[in-house]
């Protein structure tokens, strides 16, 4: 996904470098029209997820679970269209029809639902009379939430324009806080509405929404703490962390950090750092 989404995104900024301008004109939006190709890309992107999310119909579907005695068959019943919900969303659809059944993960994370096992939030066994989605496959990183994952880009991307457009602190600032926090009423509204709720599975749209805002207002307090206040000493060693972004996320995501740390033990595994 984060290649699928860099590459898009980098295509776009690299081919329409020659077509926009060096100066902005005055205004607040000037910057947007100066980019227009990023964020239209981006709005593509979010025609294609919200067309097929809410429009597509989604029907009955089958799965095969085996185990080392049996194996069991398992339908789920749906025939309907724009479901958010772990069964019947088309963002599932789509990586079943295009990849196959076969190729989804096997344990996804609503597994761990009140419905599905007693254990809940943790994983656990699943319950007897659950339901029988609880067991099916579902891609959490597929092929229309990636999709979608594009507008995050550009979102990320609008983030370095303003730094190279505007040299002050005060027109820098006055453009993340405007779009950081208005991206993150936007998710708020649209969550607690019910229009369309945050939902990291389905990438949802005000999923987007929140984590670009989330993002932006974690970088303005960063940029102010140290460009503007001078206090860079202190947060060095998220420099290395920036510069190896990449490396630390594999680190952490893929548990060798966790291994090398609780690989060092006083006198007995137990007691690791």
């Amino acid at each position: 996904r984060i290649a699928l989404v860099y590459f898009i995104v980098a295509v776009i900024e690299t081919l329409t470098t020659k077509r926009r301008p060096t100066v902005l004109e005055p205004g607040y939006s000037s910057i947007f029209t100066a980019y227009c190709w990023q964020w239209l890309g981006g709005f593509v992107a979010f025609v294609i997820y919200m067309t097929t999310t809410y429009s597509l119909y989604v029907p009955d579907w089958s799965f095969v679970v085996s185990t080392d005695s049996e194996t069991t068959q398992y339908t789920v019943k749906c025939g309907m269209r724009g479901h958010l919900g772990p069964a019947c969303n088309a963002v599932g659809y789509v990586d079943r029809e295009v990849w196959g059944i076969n190729h989804l993960y096997m344990y996804p994370v609503w597994q761990r639902l009140k419905a599905c096992t007693h254990s809940s939030p943790s994983s656990g066994e699943i319950r007897e009379d659950a339901p029988s989605w609880c067991r099916a496959p579902f891609e959490p990183e597929g092929l229309l939430s990636s999709i979608l994952a594009i507008l995050s880009g550009t979102i990320g991307i609008h983030y370095g324009h303003v730094l190279i457009h505007f040299k002050g602190h005060s027109e820098r600032l006055k453009q993340w806080v405007s779009i950081a926090f208005g991206l993150l009423i936007v998710a708020i509204i649209l969550h607690f509405t019910d229009a369309i709720p945050i939902n990291k599975q389905l990438y949802s749209f005000s999923y987007v929404c929140f984590t670009a805002g989330a993002a932006g207002i974690v970088f303005l307090v960063f940029y102010i703490l140290i460009d503007v206040w001078g206090w860079r000493t202190p947060f060095l060693f998220l420099e290395w962390i920036g510069m190896n972004a990449m490396l630390i996320y594999v680190l952490g995501a893929q548990g060798i950090l966790p291994a090398f740390v609780n690989g060092w033990y006083y006198k007995s595994t137990n007691n690791t750092l």
